[in-house]
C-alpha cells in the first residue's frame, strides 16, 4: 500500500511517470521504498534543498504509522 502510494504522488511530479518504479524492500533496519525515476526527473523528486523528498517522506512518515519506512531515491541508470 504505501509502495502504490508513493509511486502515484511521484508519477505526478515527473515528466517521465512510465520509467518510475517504486520498490519495497524489507531489511534487518525496517523497510525501505526505493524510487527509481528517469535521470531527467531525478532532480524534481529531490526538488530544491531536497524540500520535494521530505514532503514525500513526511507523507510516507504519516501512511506508515508506528511502523515507518525509509524513501531512497536513485534514477534508472543507477543499478544496486
Amino acid at each position: 500500500m504505501l509502495a502504490d502510494a508513493l509511486e502515484h504522488l511521484v508519477r505526478g511530479v515527473v515528466d517521465n511517470p512510465d520509467d518510475v518504479r517504486v520498490r519495497d524492500k524489507e531489511l534487518r533496519r525496517g523497510s525501505v521504498l526505493e524510487v527509481r525515476v528517469h535521470p531527467d526527473d531525478l532532480g524534481k523528486v529531490i526538488g530544491r534543498g531536497g524540500r520535494t523528498a521530505s514532503a514525500f517522506r513526511t507523507v510516507v512518515s504519516a501512511l506508515a504509522g508506528k511502523d515507518g519506512a525509509r524513501v531512497d531515491f536513485v534514477d534508472v541508470d543507477r543499478r544496486r
